[in-house]
């Protein structure tokens, strides 16, 4: 698959179809996906990040939205009492599943989700998560999208729970440039994988007022960290 340059004109064309191109892509993507993690340049803040992430979540049950192949679930296991990873794509769940990765309750648990559409059966006790991360989902979000993907979230929370969302900062020279801006307001980059497919993905990278004004009166204690090539943004639900 090769797909043409193309002339944005119409927001609608980009944005309606934004789920299947990200399933096709990531799904390709999966084999080779944590390669990502291994760029020279990002090392100094990623094992600031590793650390963190490790420690944050200490004793919590925690729902990892859009897990992937489980590299921050890894993570987060290493002190969460309980970790579920949901992801839409079962090329990257099965490589996260072949990780055997233990919580303190038992083994973290990966299925099939919709981030949009979260249900009340990803905890089998019925109680809701006191905590979420939300690694490297949030770029793909269309911005109209961002009100319907929290109220996903927030409804499997328990008040006062602990949510981290971390992502990208646009870096130039190490981030794929942007190819293009939609009506929307989104912007898009054009990736190539290693069998030879070229993929338009929906990417945006927001700043903390963007974020603080998103969650808005949903969140309090709201923390936003920024490094040299990713961001960091924590807050408590109301």
């Amino acid at each position: 698959m090769t797909e043409p340059d193309i002339n944005p004109g119409d927001a609608k064309t980009w944005t309606r179809d934004y789920d299947a191109r990200m399933r096709d892509y990531y799904g390709r993507r999966a084999p080779e996906y944590e390669v990502t993690y291994a760029k020279p340049e990002r090392q100094t803040d990623l094992a600031v990040l590793r650390a963190k992430a490790a420690s944050c979540f200490a004793g919590r049950r925690v729902i990892d939205v859009a897990c992937g192949t489980g590299y921050w679930s890894a993570l987060l296991a290493q002190s969460a009492a309980e970790v579920v990873g949901i992801d839409a794509n079962e090329a990257a769940l099965s490589i996260a599943r072949e990780k055997n990765l233990q919580a303190a309750n038992g083994a973290a648990r990966f299925r099939g989700g919709d981030a949009y559409a979260l249900t009340d059966d990803l905890a089998p006790d019925g109680k809701p998560f006191d905590a979420a991360f939300v690694g490297f989902l949030w770029s793909h979000v269309p911005r109209a999208e961002t009100a319907r993907f929290l109220a996903s979230l927030h409804a499997r929370l328990a008040p006062s729970a602990r949510v981290v969302i971390l992502d990208n900062l646009y870096v130039a020279g190490s981030s794929t440039p942007i190819a293009f801006t939609d009506v929307g307001g989104n912007t898009w980059q054009r990736r190539a994988l290693a069998d030879g497919s070229t993929h338009h993905v929906l990417k945006n990278f927001p700043e903390r007022e963007e974020l603080t004004a998103t969650v808005g009166t949903n969140a309090t204690a709201t923390h936003w960290w920024r490094l040299d090539y990713y961001w960091w943004f924590e807050y408590r639900l109301r």
